[in-house]
């Protein structure tokens, strides 16, 4: 029935059937920057299917529809029997096996893998960022694996297949395997030395019961663990399989799901071992230096997890400033509205950029780029996924009070904007972890010091920013209650040497003078009005195709 009362103008056309990778100019750019030529035209137009996927009407449906109905757990059968499944919606597949058939979980083994996987990885959590979970520790046990090269070639070509099968079976009767993690026990959180889960050997090599609990397991219906627990030699980390070889259900009680704020279409899970088979990774009372490696790659899919949601985010509100008028005019055109976006775009810009050069550092695996993310990434962990919360927050009021109802999509976002800055270590865990590499791993420093150098002389507020820095840094004595502050600056005197390199003028300039020179406000929107801002809004705008 037509409405009689008046006639429905002004509204803004969904920002739908456009190519994801293709809009985000800083995100293609990185991938042209730090891939070889010879695969760049084959990531290209991996990328561009992927961005076109995660841009079009049944992705964001997907999207909806696996938050809308969050995972639900059965914990027994018809019968009684003990079965601890989680049941998902239909969405949740279809985005997961898309994920994985695009290669989201295949980085280690390829030219130019990280990067092609990270900015996959980037493109495709716009459409829905809780099943990243899962594939982010997939992709990430592989460097602990390889501590023991029996499981790695047991386990390997599973975790970085692109083939994905659901359901509980064998690992050797299925194509493709995800795996999660549970480090964490209700004592101690992030305090894993205190874990008090048990490992008792058994007389075949490297086996043994675990008995205890993880207060947050990650993806429970994963065909695999890595898990912390107490060794007769200490701290040890072990692989958990949910299905034993002989096709029989290893002991893993999933005792209750997290009512989380966000991340609503993932599992996170609380589990018992009671007797629980599992293969020791790594030697014992390793067991820190074993899952370290995980941990760091998981730190970084924070990093450019927080990237995809700001970027989602920066491209709605600029797409609604675009076709909304008020007061005579367009929002885009409007001179206040218009700093809010360049300084969101700003944000965004350089959290994308950050994320791909460590992603291209991971590639290069040499001794110096191992050293520069020693510390480059617990300090981007640290920053970016901070700032998330606040871009996004900003991004929802562009829209006003279309942004603040669900359909809009911005309030998942929004739900979804503190997650990474909690998972994998929260903020002071990230800046007492670069404290630890300042003062006991000084390749680390020079490291970081040659990657921010590299843009020493092009603007003297990043000149500037670096000398504060390297005063700062003389003195480490009773550090950690500043932490925070060093971390920060330490983060953005990075950025700014990146975009000052890579990015246009008016982005590298903007930049410097609000994070480093410190022309700014408190809030978005307080950039200096003489900076080129619609350049910045325009560069930062998703085209629909």
């Amino acid at each position: 029935m037509a409405p009689s009362t008046h006639t429905v103008t002004n509204q803004v056309p969904p920002l739908v059937g456009y190519d994801v990778f293709a809009a985000d100019r800083a995100l293609t750019e990185a991938v042209e920057r730090h891939l070889a030529p010879g695969i760049l035209a084959e990531a290209r137009e991996e990328l561009g299917g992927l961005g076109r996927s995660a841009g079009s009407l049944q992705a964001q449906q997907w999207g909806a529809q696996a938050d809308q109905n969050p995972p639900k757990l059965r914990t027994h059968d018809r019968y009684g029997h003990r079965v601890d499944e989680v049941d998902f919606h239909p969405a949740w597949h279809r985005l997961l096996g898309h994920a994985v058939t695009s290669g989201l979980t295949d980085a280690w083994g390829r030219q130019g893998g990280h990067v092609r996987r990270a900015a996959g990885f980037l493109v495709w959590t716009q459409a829905e960022a809780g099943h990243g979970c899962p594939l982010s520790m997939t992709h990430a046990a592989v460097p602990a694996l390889r501590t023991d090269p029996s499981l790695a070639a047991e386990w390997e070509p599973l975790l970085t297949s692109h083939v994905y099968e659901e359901g509980l079976r064998p690992p050797a009767q299925k194509a493709g395997v995800l795996f999660g993690m549970g480090m964490t026990e209700k004592q101690g959180g992030t305090d894993v030395r205190s874990n008090t889960t048990r490992a008792e050997p058994l007389p075949g090599d490297g086996e043994y019961l675990l008995t205890g609990h993880k207060w947050f397991c990650s993806a429970p219906m994963s065909d695999g663990f890595l898990v912390l627990a107490q060794a007769p030699g200490g701290l040890s980390c072990f692989l958990v399989p949910r299905v034993l070889p002989d096709g029989v259900r290893n002991v893993f009680a999933i005792q209750r799901l997290k009512d989380k704020l966000g991340n609503r279409s993932n599992a996170s899970s609380e589990v018992e071992f009671d007797g629980t088979w599992a293969r020791r990774v790594g030697e014992e009372g390793r067991g820190v230096r074993t899952i370290i490696e995980m941990v760091a790659a998981t730190r970084l899919d924070c990093v450019v997890g927080s990237a995809a949601l700001m970027r989602q985010a920066v491209a709605q509100a600029i797409h609604h400033s675009a076709y909304r008028s008020a007061f005579g005019g367009l929002l885009i055109e409007k001179p206040l509205m218009r700093n809010v976006l360049a300084d969101l775009a700003l944000e965004s810009e350089a959290a994308t950029t950050l994320a791909l050069r460590l992603a291209a550092a991971y590639d290069a695996d040499t001794e110096a780029e191992r050293a520069f993310l020693r510390i480059a990434v617990p300090a981007a962990k640290y920053w970016v996924t901070k700032r998330c919360t606040a871009v996004v927050g900003e991004a929802l009021e562009c829209l006003g009070g279309n942004g603040y109802v669900e359909e809009s999509g911005m309030p998942r976002l929004l739900r979804e904007a503190p997650l990474n800055s909690i998972w994998e270590g929260s903020g002071n865990v990230q800046a007492l972890d670069v404290l630890r590499a300042l003062q006991r791993e000084p390749g680390a420093l020079d490291a970081f010091l040659r990657e921010v150098g590299a843009a020493r002389g092009a603007d003297h507020r990043l000149d500037a920013a670096i000398k504060d820095l390297l005063t700062e840094l003389a003195d480490l004595d009773g550090a950690e209650a500043r932490a925070r502050r060093l971390v920060e600056r330490m983060a953005l005197v990075l950025q700014g040497s990146l975009l000052l390199r890579w990015a246009p003028p008016e982005v590298a300039d903007a930049f410097c003078a609000s994070r480093l020179g410190g022309d700014r406000g408190s809030v978005f929107g307080t950039l200096p009005h003489s900076l080129d801002l619609a350049a910045v809004v325009e560069r930062a705008r998703a085209q629909e195709g």
